[in-house]
């Protein structure tokens, strides 16, 4: 299992974070990864407007999972219409 790092952009609706939050930890957990740690960042401005908003919530994800379980939740995260944004980096590559 490789380390993995997620940092995904939610709309800025706060009764929906919790359940993305859980949903997307649990697939990591159900396909053989482990959630090492979960930060919410909370509502922050982002950079450019996405599908209508100035605002999103961030959430940083670390964890360890094998590359099947990354490209299921990339699958899961880019229909998810909660998620505005993803990014998936692998750590400690050189």
């Amino acid at each position: 299992m490789n380390a993995y790092e997620i940092m995904y952009v939610m709309r800025p609706e706060q009764e929906i974070v919790e359940g993305v939050i859980s949903k997307f930890n649990d697939l990591i957990a159900s396909n053989g990864g482990v959630v090492e740690k979960t930060e919410r960042w909370g509502k922050r401005k982002m950079p450019y407007v996405i599908q209508d908003y100035e605002n999103g919530i961030y959430v940083l994800v670390t964890f360890r999972a094998s590359k099947k379980c990354v490209l299921e939740l990339h699958k899961a995260m880019d229909i998810t219409e909660e998620v505005l944004r993803h990014m998936i980096i692998r750590k400690g590559v050189c």
